[in-house]
């Protein structure tokens, strides 16, 4: 029989999912020690950028208000000495009215205008040209909706979270191996290690960059799934320890608790979004190239979400 001690402390586990719009799942009476460690790994994800707010915009967000809202989640390979690319981009419109998240994966090789450079090029080399001003500015022109804020996660430490919740368990549909490792169809328990690399693959999947991306949200619904249900205290120090050292954000402690309150119920019904492109060369590099129709066709869909006129 589950003691009324347990379920409480499955409710202080849930605080973590906050950090990648997992924020958005728990609730509960805080114990001191894990709101002094949330607070302190929140306080050192905080990254405030200097970018003015979107055109798009007519009024800020206002989380109290339950206004829905937008996050550009980007997934960098940051080594030393290299910037890096986001080689993950995902943007997240949450919205508490219809008690929903989509989450849409833009495709890295995705051409399009590069806000600020004056050129047109891959998506992902924003971050590489402007870092994360120009990512955001750059997406929001791509989907004309406000980007209101940003997520930045490093691939390399990710291994770290998905160590730090246990492990998660996914479904995979492809039998390939990468990085060493072969990983069948079916259900997999993977640990943070082979967790990166399950996302990594793109060249044995006929689906190519579409297949990564589902396996990239995959992972992160694992790590979802997982900080929720976790029914033990012993590990949340380092849950927020690896987040603290491996997310940044622009969204600050109390935003976040305002999140977790206002828009708990909308964490529990992560919709999938995708934007069908054509690859082809251009100048001997390769571009997938979005139509006006399906580009069309995904503004309207994240405008009626953020309920935009």
């Amino acid at each position: 029989m589950r003691t009324a001690k347990n379920k409480k402390k499955r409710k202080w586990l849930r605080v973590t999912g906050i950090i990648l719009l997992v924020l958005l799942v728990a609730g509960g009476t805080y114990a001191f020690t894990v709101y002094k460690s949330l607070k302190t790994a929140v306080e050192t994800m905080h990254q405030p950028i200097d970018r003015k707010q979107s055109e798009k915009r007519q009024e800020p967000v206002t989380f109290k208000e339950k206004d829905p809202f937008s996050v550009l989640m980007l997934g960098v390979d940051e080594r030393a000495g290299d910037k890096g690319r986001s080689d993950t981009m995902i943007v997240l419109t949450v919205n508490p009215n219809n008690k929903s998240v989509k989450m849409l994966s833009i495709p890295r090789d995705t051409r399009t205008k590069i806000v600020g450079k004056g050129t047109e090029d891959k998506i992902n080399h924003a971050y590489a040209f402007g870092g994360i001003p120009m990512s955001m500015d750059t997406v929001e022109n791509f989907l004309d909706i406000p980007i209101d804020y940003y997520m930045k996660v490093n691939m390399e430490g990710f291994k770290d979270i998905v160590d730090a919740v246990g492990g998660i368990t996914v479904q995979n549909d492809l039998d390939f191996t990468q990085d060493g490792f072969h990983f069948t169809k079916g259900p997999l328990t993977l640990n943070g290690e082979k967790a990166l690399s399950y996302t990594r693959m793109r060249y044995e999947d006929p689906r190519g960059d579409f297949g990564r991306q589902t396996r990239q949200r995959q992972i992160i619904q694992g790590v979802i799934q997982e900080g929720a249900s976790v029914s033990s205290l012993t590990n949340f120090s380092d849950i927020f320890a690896a987040l603290g050292k491996n997310v940044k954000t622009n969204l600050t402690f109390d935003q976040l608790m305002d999140i977790q309150k206002n828009y708990k119920e909308a964490g529990k019904n992560i919709q999938q979004m995708e934007i069908k492109e054509q690859g082809t060369m251009i100048n001997k590099i390769y571009y997938g190239l979005v139509s006006p129709e399906e580009q069309q066709r995904v503004q309207n869909e994240l405008k009626a979400q953020l309920e935009l006129k």
